[in-house]
């Protein structure tokens, strides 16, 4: 029989890897679309309209997903979000319309992936894990997200070089199936929160409370920017490569390190939320992008500044996370943490939304991505002054080991 150390570590474990394949996948798409525009004639704002979308709905499933996890178990929610992904996924070769391809990646993609992401899987683990491991558990997990973005970035760029975009596709739609035999491990039995709610309890009424609280109101402001700003890289950075005359392999290296600089990023996040208030560590966070993208606006265009750029921004790329979720804990308990949560992850693909669609207007309006650069930094800037006033608890010490 396992001991709760292991089975908080299997669960843990399984979590970070179910998001290595659902983010891993969902963060590749943006090397898709060149040759798409290429292949289907499409336009680049047609395919960044369809990737906004995606973005927005990503986000809008997040708090149904977290709420139907909460109340009929998370094992039902992954598996029907693996499948669905990898249906969007597979379909997406056959689509030669705009409205085809936002069915196929903006909605059952992007369903399927939200399903399979944050919410759902930090809210299980928060229900099986003791309270103490929670934070280095978030952690944990949401490197795995980052690890999926290391792995996944250079192999759908070699795959679309070795057999083309299409045979690429399909491949990266079956190593999506193959996650499915982890799900039983997070669904496992519940063991840090009660099976059911209180009398008069539900996701919903809990929701209602929550965004009658200006702290949450605060914590929601900052993540929007955070999606503006993941979703406006994700999807434009290959473009932006491409336009300062670089090969496309300087696009898939940059988000493989982007992806391995979070590994790094997400730990240390895991730990310190553990041991500092979440709103500074937020502030710290996106005060440092606005910075990084100063930097890099006056820096020659070469690939090394893409790479350390890449590294930089990387630290902080989903690290935010842990210390987000952990305040939405902190003020509302883990009962219902998958639902608001969910909510919060709303509020980032709201800004995802816009990151992508307005980098689409932007390049076939001028040529250029610089308004964006400079609106991004804004919001970066914005993010980390409206973090600070958050009501938030200092960390409970920890006991120290025997």
């Amino acid at each position: 029989m396992a001991t709760p150390a292991r089975a908080a570590l299997a669960v843990t474990l399984a979590a970070a890897a179910l998001l290595m394949v659902t983010m891993g996948v969902r963060q590749s798409f943006g090397l898709f679309v060149s040759p798409l525009n290429s292949s289907t004639g499409l336009g680049i704002a047609t395919i960044s309209l369809a990737l906004a979308v995606g973005q927005f709905t990503w986000g809008a499933i997040q708090p149904v997903a977290g709420a139907l996890a909460d109340r009929h178990g998370p094992a039902p929610v992954l598996a029907g979000g693996i499948v669905l992904l990898a249906a969007g996924i597979a379909l997406t070769p056959l689509m030669d319309s705009g409205l085809g391809l936002t069915v196929a990646l903006g909605l059952l993609a992007s369903i399927g992936s939200g399903a399979g992401s944050f919410s759902v899987l930090i809210g299980a683990a928060a229900q099986r894990l003791p309270p103490e491991a929670r934070a280095k558990a978030s952690g944990i997990i949401n490197a795995g997200g980052s690890f999926g973005q290391f792995v996944f970035a250079p192999i759908a760029q070699a795959l679309i070089q070795a057999m083309g975009w299409m045979a690429a596709l399909w491949a990266l739609a079956a190593a999506t199936l193959a996650a499915l035999p982890l799900v039983r491990t997070v669904a496992g039995k519940r063991t840090a929160a009660p099976a059911h709610p209180a009398e008069g309890a539900s996701p919903w009424r809990a929701l209602g409370q929550a965004f009658g609280d200006r702290s949450y109101q605060l914590l929601n402001l900052g993540f929007f920017t955070c999606g503006f700003h993941i979703a406006f890289l994700v999807t434009h950075l290959p473009q932006e490569v491409d336009l300062c005359g670089l090969p496309p392999t300087v696009a898939s290296w940059s988000l493989a390190i982007i992806g391995l600089a979070n590994i790094v990023g997400s730990l240390a996040a895991g730990f310190a939320t553990a041991k500092y208030r979440s709103k500074y560590l937020l502030a710290w966070m996106y005060g440092s992008r606005a910075a990084l993208i100063a930097a890099y606006l006056v820096a020659p265009k070469t690939a090394l500044t893409f790479y350390l750029f890449a590294a930089g921004l990387g630290l902080t790329w989903l690290a935010t996370v842990p210390p987000t979720a952990a305040i939405v804990g902190k003020l509302f308990g883990v009962r219902f943490l998958g639902t608001l949560f969910g909510m919060t992850l709303l509020s980032h693909q709201l800004g995802g939304f816009l990151g992508a669609w307005l980098g689409g207007l932007a390049i076939e309006a001028s040529g250029s991505y610089a308004w964006l650069w400079y609106a991004d930094m804004a919001l970066a800037a914005a993010a980390a002054l409206v973090n600070l006033p958050i009501r938030e608890a200092r960390p409970a010490a920890q006991p120290a080991a025997a």
